[in-house]
C-alpha cells in the first residue's frame, strides 16, 4: 500500500545521506519533498502541516547540522515523528471484568466487518480464548448465512435469530446472555452496515451500545478509500464512541493516507490491521513496525513473530538434523513453501525485509504469484513416496506421469528439479562448517 510514499521518502533521504554535511536549505528542500510526497499519499493536509513542522522544529533544536551524520539524524527524527502520527504504542484489546467481553464492530457496508469479525475471533482462538459471534446485521439475511459458515470454518458458535421476528437489539441481548451462561471469554457483535451513514443506522448502533455496555466498540474501515474512510472515522466517533479501529484491505494498492491520518484526526487508536483474504489475515497493529516499512527499514519483529507461528520446535530439529545428514529431500521442501505461503507469499515478506521494500513495486507480478507455489504443491503430491525421497529416480516416463497428474508440463516438473537441487546444494554449504561460519558472518555484519 505504501510503495509510492516509500519509494518518495527513501528517494529524498538518500540524496541527504549522500551529503558530508547539510545546511538549512537542504533540510526545507528536503521537508517540502516529504509534504508532496505526504499530500500525494491522500494524507490529511493538517496532519501532513504538523508532522513537518514538528520534525523541521526538532532538527533545529538538536542542532544535526553539527552533526557527523545529519542525514541519519534527519531520517531517525522522521521515523520517530512518523510513529507517533502513526498512533505510538500498539494497543490491544481491553478484557472486561467478568464474561463476556463484548466487542461490537461496526462500519459502512462492504468494509469487510463480517469477515473481519471471523478473522478476530481466529486471532483470540489462537490465544486459548472462547469466542462467539452474534449475526447482528438482520438487513441482509447472506451476511447472516456467511457469518455461520465462516464460524463453521472456524468452529466458533454463531448465534443467529429469524430476521423476520427479530431485531438487532434482541439479537445482541440475548448473545450476551447465552455467552454469559456459557461463561464465553469474547462476544463479537457484527452489526449492520449502509452505503452511507444515516440517523436509522446511528440509532440502531445506539441502542445496542446503552444495552448490552460493549467493553469494545470498533470502527471497521477499507483503508482503499482513503480520506472518507478517515471522514467516518470522525462521525462515527462522534455518534458512537469508539476504542480501536479495525483498517482492512491494508495490501491493497492504494496511496495509504487513510492509515496515515487515522490517529492523528479521529482520536482513536488502529487494533488491528486486514493484510489478506485469509482466515489468518488480521494483525495486530504496530505504529513503530508501520513506521518502519513506510521508511524502507522492513518489518524483522513481525517476520520473526510469523516464522514462530509456522515452525515449532520438533520441525526446526527434524529440518536442521536433515541438513546434517543432508538428506533433504522433496517433502521437506513442500514442508518449507507450505510454511512460508502461510506466512503470507513473497509480497508480504518483502516488505518486512530491510532495504527490500521498495523492490516490491519493481518486481514482475509473475514472480510473486502464490500460483507458482500451488503448481509445486501439486507436482510433489503426483509424485510417489520414493520419488519424493530420491527425485533422481523421476526419468521421461515418470515425468510425464507427474506433470499429467498434476495439470502441469514438463518445462515446469524440469524447473521445480532444477530449483531443489540448488536447493539442496545451498542447504549442504549451510551444514558444513564454511556455510555456518559464512552464515553467522553476514548475519553479524562482516
Amino acid at each position: 500500500m505504501f510503495e509510492s510514499l516509500s519509494d518518495k521518502l527513501n528517494g529524498t533521504f538518500a540524496k541527504m545521506t549522500g551529503k558530508g554535511k547539510l545546511s538549512e536549505k537542504d533540510i526545507d528542500e528536503a521537508l517540502r519533498e516529504v509534504r508532496l510526497a505526504l499530500l500525494e499519499a491522500d494524507v490529511d493536509f493538517k496532519v501532513t502541516r504538523s508532522f513537518v513542522r514538528a520534525v523541521k522544529d526538532r532538527a533545529s533544536d538538536e542542532n544535526i547540522f553539527a552533526s557527523l551524520t545529519p542525514g541519519q539524524s534527519v531520517v531517525r527524527i522522521v521515523n520517530e515523528e512518523l510513529v507517533k502520527i502513526l498512533g505510538g504504542e500498539a494497543e490491544g484489546l481491553t478484557r472486561g471484568e467478568a464474561p463476556p467481553t463484548v466487542i461490537m464492530l461496526v462500519g459502512l457496508q462492504g468494509v469487510g466487518k463480517t469477515t473481519s469479525a471471523a478473522k478476530l475471533a481466529r486471532l483470540l482462538l489462537e490465544q486459548d480464548e472462547t469466542v462467539a459471534i452474534a449475526a447482528c446485521d438482520l438487513r441482509r439475511p447472506a451476511a447472516i448465512e456467511q457469518l455461520v459458515q465462516l464460524g463453521n470454518d472456524l468452529g466458533v458458535h454463531v448465534y443467529r435469530e429469524d430476521p423476520q421476528k427479530s431485531t438487532p437489539l434482541k439479537v445482541a441481548q440475548n448473545a450476551v446472555k447465552e455467552a454469559q451462561r456459557n461463561n464465553t471469554h469474547y462476544l463479537i457483535l457484527d452489526t449492520s452496515g449502509r452505503i452511507a451513514i444515516d440517523d436509522e443506522l446511528m440509532q440502531e448502533l445506539e441502542e445496542i451500545r446503552e444495552a448490552v455496555n460493549p467493553v469494545e466498540s470498533l470502527l471497521v474501515v477499507d483503508a482503499m478509500t482513503g480520506q472518507d474512510a478517515v471522514r467516518s472515522g470522525t462521525e462515527f466517533q462522534e455518534r458512537i464512541g469508539l476504542t480501536g479501529i479495525i483498517m482492512t484491505k491494508m495490501d491493497g494498492d492504494a496511496r495509504g493516507g487513510a492509515a496515515l491520518s487515522m490517529r492523528s484526526v479521529t482520536g482513536v487508536p488502529i487494533k488491528f490491521i486486514g493484510v489478506s483474504e485469509r482466515p489468518d489475515g488480521l494483525e495486530r497493529y504496530h505504529p513503530d513496525r508501520m513506521a518502519s516499512r513506510i521508511l524502507g527499514m522492513g518489518d524483522v519483529q513481525t517476520l520473526i513473530e510469523k516464522a514462530e507461528e509456522q515452525f515449532d520446535t520438533d520441525q526446526a530439529m527434524a529440518l536442521e538434523q536433515k541438513l546434517r545428514t543432508q538428506s533433504f529431500d522433496m517433502d521437506d521442501m513442500l514442508q518449507q513453501l507450505q510454511a512460508f505461503k502461510k506466512m503470507g507469499g513473497m509480497a508480504n515478506m518483502i516488505g518486512m525485509i530491510p532495504g527490500m521494500g521498495s523492490l516490491k513495486g519493481r518486481m514482475d507480478p509473475k514472480d510473486m504469484d502464490e500460483s507458482r507455489i500451488t503448481r509445486v504443491e501439486a507436482m510433489i503430491h503426483s509424485m510417489t513416496p520414493g520419488e519424493r525421497a530420491n527425485p533422481k529416480l523421476i526419468n521421461g516416463s515418470r515425468r510425464k506421469r507427474i506433470a499429467d497428474g498434476s495439470g502441469t508440463t514438463a518445462t515446469d516438473l524440469n524447473q521445480l528439479l532444477g530449483q531443489f537441487r540448488q536447493m539442496q546444494k545451498m542447504m549442504k554449504k549451510i551444514s558444513s562448517g564454511k556455510g555456518r561460519r559464512a552464515v553467522m558472518n553476514m548475519l553479524e555484519g562482516r
